[in-house]
């Protein structure tokens, strides 16, 4: 299945789940890292290893640990001994090194999850953004984050005053688009933090899904409906879609076809499988 909508929930603030759950997002993340404070990561874990052992329905349950080299993920690990959460998201991950390890870990812990890397938030990530791609590691997906790499390296922002990416952050993503297609995953949008800019979000979703991103994170429920719609193929993209391998079906030996006044080959029929499959 493809996630379009994974919305972030605080581990330690279980009395918000089932709302969650209620949004019509596609995924919960229930985080253990940065939306949980060190004088509650226990409460969050004991949380969240709850649900895990609750009744399942259809929306995905994804727990975000904390960084591979903290004494915390090694906590978060033991908690969620012998659970089986969709996923399993790797902040700070730094390629296919950091998610042959967790899996390793994951593997002695008897927790049964692919991995979903956040995979540009330190420096050395960027250069490993091509490595997932024949990683061994199950994944769930490929995803970024424009916060921590900043900070990690002194920046003032990632952001343009009108909320584009400035360059360095541009490359961050769509270095992480083309790694999750050259992987085989899912490539997933980061997040649009300003929750109440419902059009600001609907178009930053649009250029995410026209951009080859199949899914996108969220910071509230409030963001989800814009979010599923922007990675839901349209009625006219399916019909579309359809008459280009329909016209392929048609003309197996052709490598070019005329369609509606245009010319369409191989990386259109490619592109109309894609979309198809994708429903």
């Amino acid at each position: 299945m493809t996630w379009r909508s994974l919305l972030f929930v605080p581990g330690d603030r279980p009395e918000r789940f089932a709302k969650a759950e209620a949004s019509g997002a596609d995924a919960l993340i229930l985080d253990l890292e940065d939306a949980v404070a060190a004088a509650t990561k226990d409460v969050a874990r004991a949380a969240i290893a709850a649900r895990l052992r609750g009744p399942r329905g259809a929306v995905a349950l994804i727990v975000r640990v904390n960084p591979l080299d903290t004494a915390l993920c090694v906590d978060d690990l033991a908690a969620l001994g012998g659970l089986s959460p969709d996923a399993v998201m790797l902040p700070k991950a730094e390629g296919a090194a950091s998610v042959r390890a967790l899996s390793e870990r994951l593997a002695g812990a008897g927790i049964a999850a692919p991995i979903l890397p956040i995979a540009t938030e330190t420096p050395a990530a960027i250069f490993q953004l091509g490595s997932y791609a024949g990683c061994g590691v199950p994944l769930a997906g490929l995803t970024w984050g424009a916060e921590d790499l900043p900070a990690a390296i002194g920046a003032a922002t990632s952001r343009e005053e009108d909320g584009r990416f400035t360059a360095p952050y541009e490359m961050a993503r769509a270095l992480t688009l083309f790694g999750a297609h050259a992987a085989g995953v899912a490539p997933i949008e980061t997040v649009y933090p300003a929750f109440r800019d419902l059009d600001g979000l609907h178009a930053y979703a649009g250029r995410a899904a026209r951009d080859g991103f199949t899914g996108m994170m969220a910071i509230h429920p409030a963001q989800i409906a814009t979010i599923n719609a922007a990675f839901t193929p349209t009625r006219a993209q399916i019909d579309h879609a359809q008459r280009v391998v329909a016209a392929f079906e048609q003309a197996p030996s052709a490598g070019a076809l005329q369609l509606d006044g245009r010319m369409i080959d191989a990386p259109h029929l490619l592109q109309a499988r894609r979309l198809l499959a994708r429903i």
